[in-house]
C-alpha cells in the first residue's frame, strides 16, 4: 500500500535534463505492478503471446529502459527477494483484494461495462517468479544492471544510494524514506517525457526533514502512527495528526504511548526500517546491449514485432555508450503487431 505522505511532502520537479548522465536504483515490484495494471487491452485483459503467456510486463520494461537510456540516465533495477515475516498481513489483505477485484472485473464483464471491467482488471495484477526472472533477463541483455535484493527491493534501492552507488532511488511508494534513501525519484517509471514537461518529481529527505521541523527517527515515527506494510498504525491517525503529536518532540516511547502504541510492539517494525536486510553491490554500470538475446527473449520465446523490438532499441543508442546495437531486417514474424503506444 505504501505509505500516505502525499499531504506532508512537497516534490520538486525535476526535468530529463537533471537526470540525464545519473543512474536511479528503481523499485522494479513497484514499477512492473505499473505496466501490469496500465498496458492492457480495453476489456482489461492484458496483453499476451500466442501461447496465452502475459507480456505488459515485458512491453513496460523494454520501452521504459530504452527510452531512459536514450534520455541518458542509467536505471539499475531492483526486484523483491524474500519478503520479512511482517508483510504478512499485507500479502494477505493484497491477495484478498485481487480475488475481490477479479470477480467484479468478471461481472463487469458480463454486463458488457468494459470501463469498470478495465478498472477492476488493473487491480488483478500478478507477478510471479518466473515473471520476475525473465524479467531480470530481459534487462542483462538490454545492459542494464539486475540486482535481485535479498527481500525488499524498496529497502535495497534506497540502501544503493544512501551508500552512494547510484544517485537516487525510483519509487512511487514513500517508504524509500524512511528506508533512509537521501532522493526519492517519483513518476520515473510512470510516464515519459512529453516536450518541455518535467519528466518525474524528486523528495530530497533531508530538505523534508527541514520542511517538516522533525528528525530522522520522528520520521520513522509517523510512519509508525499511520501505518506500514509490516504494521498497522494507529486508528484515526493519518499523516497530519501524526505529524502534530511528532512535533511536539516527546521522544521516543512518549510519543508512541500517547498514541496508544506499545514501545515493544513496535520496536520490530522500527528495527526493520533502520537496519533492512540489504546486499553491497559493485557501482553500476552500463553493459554493451545484446541486441540477439533480446530478439531472443521477445521475438522468438514471445512473437514480439522484430521491428518494434529494434525501433526500441535504436531509441537507446542516443546516450549508450560501447558498441551500438546493430538493427537489421530479420523479417516480420506474426502476432503482437500492435501491443500497444511505444511510448507506455
Amino acid at each position: 500500500m505504501g505509505l500516505p505522505f502525499r499531504d506532508l511532502v512537497t516534490p520538486e520537479e525535476l526535468p530529463w535534463e537533471a537526470l540525464a548522465g545519473r543512474s536511479v536504483a528503481v523499485d522494479g515490484y513497484n514499477a512492473v505492478y505499473q505496466f501490469l495494471a496500465t498496458i492492457r487491452q480495453r476489456d482489461g485483459q492484458p496483453f499476451s503471446d500466442p501461447d496465452g503467456r502475459t507480456t505488459s510486463h515485458l512491453i513496460g520494461l523494454l520501452y521504459r529502459t530504452t527510452s531512459l537510456l536514450g534520455q541518458g540516465v542509467l536505471p539499475a533495477w531492483v526486484f523483491d527477494g524474500k519478503p520479512p515475516d511482517l508483510k504478512a498481513g499485507t500479502l494477505r489483505e493484497r491477495f484478498l483484494a485481487k480475488e475481490r477485484a477479479e470477480a467484479e472485473w468478471k461481472q463487469a464483464l458480463e454486463a458488457g461495462d468494459l470501463e469498470t471491467a478495465r478498472r477492476k482488471a488493473s487491480q488483478t495484477s500478478r507477478f510471479s517468479r518466473s515473471m520476475a526472472e525473465e524479467s531480470m533477463e530481459l534487462l542483462t541483455a538490454l545492459g542494464v544492471p539486475a540486482i535481485q535484493a535479498p527481500s525488499e527491493g524498496e529497502a535495497q534501492a534506497a540502501a544503493m544510494a544512501a551508500r552512494g552507488t547510484v544517485w537516487a532511488a525510483a519509487s512511487e511508494d514513500y517508504d524509500s524514506l524512511l528506508f533512509h534513501a537521501p532522493r526519492l525519484v517519483r513518476g520515473l517509471a510512470a510516464r515519459l517525457p512529453k516536450g518541455k514537461a518535467p519528466a518525474a518529481q524528486i523528495i530530497d529527505r533531508e530538505k523534508t526533514l527541514a520542511q517538516l521541523g522533525i528528525s530522522d527517527e520522528e520520521l520513522l515515527l509517523i510512519g509508525l502512527l499511520v501505518g506500514t506494510d509490516f504494521s498497522d498504525g494507529v486508528r484515526g491517525y493519518g499523516p497530519k495528526k501524526a505529524l502534530k503529536l511528532v512535533r511536539e518532540h516527546l521522544g521516543w516511547d512518549a510519543t508512541l504511548q500517547k498514541a496508544g502504541l506499545d514501545p515493544t510492539e513496535a520496536a520490530a517494525v522500527a528495527e526493520l526500517f533502520r537496519h533492512p536486510e540489504t546486499i553491497e553491490v559493485e557501482p553500476v554500470t552500463l553493459r554493451p546491449l545484446d541486441r540477439d538475446a533480446v530478439h531472443r527473449i521477445l521475438v522468438d520465446r514471445h512473437r514480439f514485432s522484430p521491428d518494434r523490438v529494434d525501433a526500441a532499441l535504436q531509441r537507446a543508442k542516443r546516450h549508450t555508450t560501447g558498441p551500438a546495437p546493430a538493427v537489421t531486417e530479420r523479417g516480420r514474424q506474426t502476432s503482437l503487431e500492435t501491443f500497444g503506444p511505444e511510448d507506455s
